[in-house]
């Protein structure tokens, strides 16, 4: 048994625990039931946006590999596998672009040349990680012509003569990313398809996406490309209607591998669970989440709300973690609406600094631990802790528990070969590997 913790009182940053713990009365009994099983995992990751890639080419080449092992480096990061790019630019670009010159049609111009920052940072990251990392793709607008309100910002619908347009350009896309050697596992239609934003954005509601969804899908067979087609992309509030809404479609239904969902909401878990529970053979996906209006250097809560969410998703058959940036500057940056974010690792660029905020520790819990590949295992216990089980491809088990109260308790873990007894802090996150 191999116990790792991260806790506010006592500063630990992914210890492993070594001394024996005096243990409190009070005590929190955790059953797991190894014979029933659920979701099988994909992985965590994050956002290899143009303004991470940039970031890092502001320092030195030492201290960019250094940055990128923190997170891909299987043993001493956080070993990550997964990761998701915008399909040309996104706020998080340092401005809006195409693959293609204004009004071409044909796309006889597409060309990915300003990705090749982004792309050199995912051949190290692969190289680093010793695996190819699997990139899930994600538009944030069509190119604006093909709009009704002929902007890439502010929302705007696609117009429906574009469809097969827009279509092919997703085609282009992805074999010019698989020609440098770059996996797109899977596609979102549309980032956040019912945000009408400042920056690049684009309107569609459920008959929308169900037409486009149709066109894509089948432009996809008739190019033999088998990636995945994820449809809402947006917060979970609403992922269950606009899920149910498509899928209601049924011509649609056949190319939707599963529902995108991010977490700026109130935490309504529930609307996973209904999800799951009424489309079991479709999947669930977490495609984006940071904490916004900048840095927040040093904030315990900001991991807390990393942990609390990660660990209701998986429980509620979520099948993968992708966080926002990698990597921002010192001032949540750049960002070129001025959206600035925090991101679990900070770039201070001109003291050539590697920052981890808490939100790094937090999801080291579930990434460096719950391996690809690993299903999640039913767990019950105390509602006062939030907690999840996986058995791991190597028949290992992990464990995780979120302590979010003021006391300490201690965990009695029953249900695997042998009864284990671990100590869960106040204000603390354990991961326990049986």
């Amino acid at each position: 048994m191999k116990h790792i913790r991260t806790s506010k009182y006592d500063n630990e940053r992914l210890n492993v625990v070594i001394n024996k713990e005096e243990f409190p009365r009070l005590t929190m009994k955790l059953i797991l039931d190894k014979k029933k099983t659920m979701q099988t995992i994909i992985g965590f990751g994050g956002a290899f946006t143009e303004s991470s890639a940039y970031n890092l080419l502001r320092i030195s080449k030492e201290q960019r590999l250094k940055a990128i092992k923190t997170y891909f480096d299987p043993v001493d990061g956080l070993g990550y596998n997964i990761g998701r790019v915008s399909i040309h630019g996104c706020d998080f670009s340092l401005n809006s672009y195409l693959y293609i010159n204004d009004y071409d049609d044909s796309l006889d111009s597409f060309s990915i040349k300003r990705d090749q920052p982004i792309i050199d940072l995912i051949k190290d990251a692969q190289t680093i990680s010793q695996q190819n990392i699997k990139i899930l793709a994600s538009p944030w607008t069509p190119p604006f012509w093909m709009k009704d309100n002929n902007s890439p910002i502010k929302g705007g619908k696609l117009l429906p003569k574009y469809d097969q347009t827009w279509a092919n350009y997703f085609v282009k896309f992805i074999k010019a990313y698989e020609e440098k050697g770059i996996n797109i596992f899977s596609v979102t239609v549309q980032n956040e398809p019912m945000a009408a934003q400042r920056w690049d954005s684009c309107i569609y509601d459920s008959k929308d996406e169900a037409r486009f969804v149709k066109v894509l899908g089948k432009t996809f067979e008739q190019h033999g490309l088998n990636q995945n087609i994820y449809i809402w992309d947006h917060n979970r509030d609403q992922m269950f209607n606009r899920t149910q809404e498509v899928l209601n479609d049924k011509e649609a239904a056949k190319y939707v591998y599963g529902t995108a969902f991010h977490w700026y909401d109130q935490e309504q878990y529930d609307e996973v669970k209904k999800t799951h529970e009424a489309f079991p053979d479709k999947h669930l996906l977490f495609t984006e989440g940071c904490q916004e209006n900048g840095p927040h250097f040093g904030q315990y809560e900001i991991g807390e709300r990393y942990g609390r969410n990660i660990l209701n998703d998986l429980r509620n058959y979520n099948e993968g973690y992708l966080d926002w940036n990698l990597f921002l500057d010192d001032v949540g940056g750049p960002n070129h609406v001025n959206n600035l974010c925090s991101a679990p690792i900070h770039i201070k660029v001109f003291n050539e600094e590697i920052y981890k905020n808490l939100s790094y520790y937090y999801i080291g819990h579930f990434s460096k631990f719950i391996k690809p590949g690993a299903v999640q295992i039913e767990s019950r216990g105390d509602q006062d802790l939030f907690y999840i089980a996986f058995k791991n491809p190597d028949n290992s088990y992990a464990i995780v528990i979120q302590n979010e109260k003021e006391k300490d308790f201690k965990i009695e873990i029953s249900g695997l070969s042998e009864q284990v007894i671990v100590l869960s802090k106040a204000r603390s996150i354990s991961t326990i590997i049986i």
